[in-house]
């Protein structure tokens, strides 16, 4: 189809392609006029990503993509709308709660009808490049729509701090119980270190069991002295009680022993001065050796006297090393029964030191989710308060009438083309040759062409119909 035919069709069936294409913008824009108007009005609240003042942390989940669309979806839920119908008290509507009798038949329950109507006119619009979301409502009253708005952007963020602060008021009654535990628990582990104390005495188990290894060191080195002196002695009686008992150092530096051995050196010389003038038998020989057998016998019974002794100190220096270790072995074994009862004690210590940790860790965290659970601020903020509109959102009558014109033009070419179709016919000689294949021999002209027969136009139509080629024009014409 040329663009000359379809100009033809075009022309030839004009009053049906403008019925339509009237039909179309006339029903548009009546169907415009005829629509209540509905009136658009928008609140925006901001989502404040700052860190908690509490816990002194940023929440990390607010800088993800989906915190974003959560939030939207929080904007939308019921728990949202049932505050908004208790915060305007929708429930108390009598012409709300009629229209629910009529359109719902009364079925379901009225909080229920009630949230899918306000659905049904909100919309919340969260940006992509910042952390506000609008949020729209619309309604044929202006004044409501911007209630509405405002109410919803009110419950979102009351509904936000509930959700923040109902799950640390759980926490924080799970840690008051937690807490009394841990504190039991931490007295149950004092009393046991106090009694466990008493009973063994502890007072200052440090202090004390310095003391003792101070006192182990002392007996250690005294235990050493003794065993040096006891060496000693016993190397002085074995000396005693052998053949150079007399050159003990006791015995030498032995004053009596000393003044009888210089008599009987005296004596010996006396007797021998005597031997040599008097004789063996001799009164004074015989007294002078009798002397001298009396004096040998007292220094050798002084000796003996001397060495027993030696015998004596050694005795008690081996009674006093017996001692000594004695009290050693007693004061180590006391000491590891100190460091037993000590070691003990530290269990009980650690105890006591767990239980106060685990205690002042619930503490903490009590008072954390106490003071979460009494705060008044939320991450979301009013940004700006919806006002009434001036102006209507819909209908739109220049949009609609150039969408109306735009499609009824559509719909009137296609409404042409298909009455073409269904009923096809031939305006010009050109559609006998394309629809034949076969040459024009003639034209009959219309009723009304009455003033083509003459002239120029006549023998135009002579040509034409002997399928000759139009003449040409006067070139002086």
């Amino acid at each position: 189809m040329t663009f000359g035919q379809f100009l033809s069709i075009l022309r030839a069936r004009k009053w049906a392609a403008l019925l339509v294409f009237l039909l179309v913008v006339g029903t548009t824009v009546g169907v415009s006029l005829v629509l209540p108007k509905q009136y658009d009005a928008t609140a925006s609240v901001v989502i404040d990503i700052k860190p908690d003042p509490i816990s002194v942390i940023a929440f990390q989940g607010m800088a993800m993509p989906s915190f974003m669309a959560t939030q939207a979806d929080i904007l939308v839920s019921d728990r949202v709308a049932l505050r908004v119908i208790r915060d305007l008290r929708l429930l108390e509507s009598p012409q709300l709660r009629e229209q629910w009798q009529t359109e719902g038949d009364g079925e379901g329950t009225f909080e229920q009808w009630l949230i899918t109507l306000l659905h049904k006119k909100l919309d919340v619009k969260p940006s992509r490049e910042s952390n506000v979301i609008n949020i729209n409502y619309r309604s044929p009253d202006p004044r409501f729509s911007a209630g509405l708005a405002n109410a919803f952007a009110q419950a979102y963020i009351a509904t936000t701090l509930e959700l923040r602060v109902d799950p640390a008021k759980q926490f924080s009654a799970f840690f008051v119980a937690q807490s009394k535990e841990a504190r039991s628990a931490l007295e149950e582990a004092q009393a046991k270190l106090s009694a466990y104390q008493r009973e063994k005495g502890i007072i200052a188990a440090d202090e004390r069991l310095d003391v003792e290894n101070a006192r182990l060191a002392e007996l250690s080195s005294q235990l050493v002295q003794i065993q040096a002196i006891s060496g000693e002695s016993s190397s002085r009686q074995a000396q005693a009680q052998g053949a150079s008992g007399d050159r003990l150092q006791e015995v030498l530096s032995n004053p009596l022993i000393g003044g009888l051995r210089a008599d009987l050196t005296r004596n010996e010389a006396k007797l021998q001065e005597l031997n040599s003038k008097l004789g063996d038998n001799h009164p004074q020989v015989v007294e002078a050796k009798a002397n001298i057998t009396e004096l040998r016998a007292r220094i050798d019974a002084e000796i003996r006297r001397v060495t027993g002794g030696v015998t004596v100190t050694n005795t008690i220096n081996k009674q006093r090393e017996a001692q000594v270790r004695g009290e050693l072995e007693a004061q180590r074994a006391k000491l590891l029964e100190m460091k037993a009862v000590r070691d003990q004690g530290q269990v009980l210590v650690r105890e006591v030191e767990n239980a106060q940790r685990a205690y002042d860790g619930v503490m903490q965290r009590l008072n954390q989710t106490a003071m979460e659970s009494q705060t008044n601020q939320s991450y979301a903020n009013l940004l700006t308060t919806a006002q009434p509109p001036a102006e209507h959102a819909s209908p739109k009558m220049v949009l609609n009438t150039a969408l109306a014109v735009f499609l009824g033009a559509l719909l009137a070419l296609g409404v042409v083309l298909l009455l073409e179709l269904s009923d096809r016919r031939v305006r010009k000689p050109e559609d006998v040759i394309a629809s034949l294949g076969l040459p024009v021999l003639g034209v009959l002209p219309t009723p009304n062409a009455k003033r083509f027969m003459s002239g120029k136009h006549s023998l135009m139509l002579q040509h034409r119909a002997m399928g000759l080629p139009a003449p040409q024009a006067n070139k002086g014409a």
